[in-house]
């Protein structure tokens, strides 16, 4: 399924102020709110849902502050934007979830602690705030990844506030440069002789709104047989991961935001298998595999990202 790409941006979410803007006041009433609907999950459960809505905003917006909360039970939460209702609005669903197999969502918010915190730089380099681009009653979905380990029944949701610049800030739209390979193919395995495979791409830094895109932070996404990621420009290491969970993120403060001098983005991810069952590129976070380097970077013209499958730059 093809959709027109949209808009992006946002971070991987960490603690309150990540990249120092100072954004500490008082937080004002949301722009607007998400609540997953609740999800029963059994002992032993380990479920992918995605939640398809749209925001109630009436009028376009940009997001400056994202604050999240994620339910015992609750493994992690991406946030999509889409061009266009994907499933029936407010629906939630295991089928089809995801962007493992499509070009068009974009990557624009995500989660993996139970409460996260995530302000946009108060400054582009150029002495100007950096937003979010929201549309009036935006479509999009969140993939939520349950697991319940215990021995009783959890309730699960997530919740999602955005908060946005006043109305007149004039806000630099910030964009998503999200690379993912899809060639994952990892044969059966054993505890004792896991099969292991290495993906990734090269893929080109296309400038934006006629200037080099300039990257606040960088991180990587995969599942758990991923045991180790990585971002280059050219021979210099930026992102170093060995956690699929809790992946972390580099990040840089204005004006040090970082442009890649070789013009190109290089991501990685190293897997091994211990399941006796094969493992493919797909959206179940329980049964397949996903490598996905995501970027965010300003200036992004109306707030719209780059997207490279494997090593092609798309868009």
């Amino acid at each position: 399924m093809l959709m027109t790409p949209m808009l992006a941006c946002g971070a991987i979410a960490q603690t309150t102020d990540p990249l120092g803007t100072g954004d500490d006041a008082p937080v004002t009433p949301p722009a607007f709110r998400l609540v997953t609907p609740g999800v029963d999950l059994a002992p032993g459960d380990d479920l992918t849902y995605c939640y398809y809505f749209r925001t109630s905003n009436t009028s376009d917006l940009s997001v400056r502050r994202w604050i999240s909360h994620m339910t015992a039970g609750s493994e992690f939460m991406i946030v999509y934007l889409t061009a266009t209702d994907m499933q029936p609005l407010g629906s939630q669903s295991t089928t089809d979830c995801g962007m493992a197999n499509i070009v068009g969502p974009v990557w624009t918010y995500a989660a993996t602690s139970a409460d996260a915190d995530v302000v946009l730089p108060a400054d582009d380099g150029e002495g100007n705030p950096v937003g979010q681009p929201i549309r009036a009653n935006q479509a999009g979905f969140i993939q939520m990844h349950y697991a319940n380990s215990t021995s009783s029944v959890i309730h699960a949701h997530v919740e999602l506030d955005a908060y946005a610049h006043a109305a007149g800030v004039d806000a630099t739209p910030a964009g998503t440069f999200v690379a993912i390979n899809r060639r994952i193919s990892l044969a059966s395995g054993s505890a004792a002789n896991p099969t292991t495979d290495t993906v990734g791409g090269t893929c080109d830094v296309l400038p934006d709104s006629g200037k080099a895109a300039r990257f606040y932070e960088l991180t990587t996404h995969t599942y758990k047989q991923g045991v180790h990621t990585l971002v280059r420009d050219g021979a210099t290491t930026l992102f170093d991961s060995r956690s699929w969970r809790t992946p972390g993120a580099t990040t840089w403060k204005a004006p040090d935001f970082h442009s890649f001098a070789s013009g190109q983005l290089t991501y990685q991810c190293e897997y091994s298998n211990p399941n006796n069952h094969s493992i493919t590129n797909g959206n179940n976070a329980a049964t397949d595999e996903i490598c996905m380097a995501i970027g965010y970077y300003v200036p992004a013209a109306s707030g719209t990202g780059h997207f490279c499958l494997n090593s092609a730059t798309l868009y």
